[in-house]
């Protein structure tokens, strides 16, 4: 009853915010509710605040004790949710699949697939030494193991 009530409130916040989408949801069993948004533009402090008094302002402490906790996806966290992949155009991305592990620039998310790019040193096809060749990726979402966001200083 209370999980059914809290995920109420939060499908409401979101359809108020569609900038905004669910990354995780979570209630244990001492009612700690764990909520994770990530957003087209970025999560700003202001969002989780939103989304927290959505839920926790529409709650009676009286009828049940809970702890709430609203955050954003930390940078390094996977990415999970397609709408992540096309915020992230033009960052480096390390994509696991079953057959490979490949670090490049995303260029392009489509509801299907993304395409990354990225340079690879290979022996030259006449002669010695070696070439930088530039290859390319497209990858199917559900081809994707775990992708995250290649952070660069």
């Amino acid at each position: 009853m209370f999980k059914n009530t809290v995920t109420d409130l939060l499908e409401t916040a979101l359809k108020e915010r569609e900038d905004l989408f669910l990354i995780d949801f979570s209630i244990d069993s001492n009612n700690h509710i764990k909520v994770i948004i990530d957003g087209d533009n970025g999560v700003l402090v202001e969002d989780c605040m939103f989304i927290s008094r959505a839920i926790e302002h529409n709650l009676d402490r009286e009828e049940q004790d809970f702890s709430l906790e609203v955050m954003s996806a930390g940078a390094t966290s996977p990415l999970v949710h397609n709408r992540q992949y096309k915020k992230n155009i033009d960052r480096t991305l390390n994509v696991k699949t079953p057959l490979n592990e490949i670090e490049g620039k995303l260029i392009k998310a489509t509801d299907d697939d993304i395409t990354l790019t990225w340079k690879v040193r290979e022996p030259k096809p006449v002669g010695k030494g070696k070439t930088t060749v530039k290859k390319e990726a497209s990858i199917a979402y559900k081809d994707i193991v775990e992708a995250k966001v290649m952070i660069k200083f």
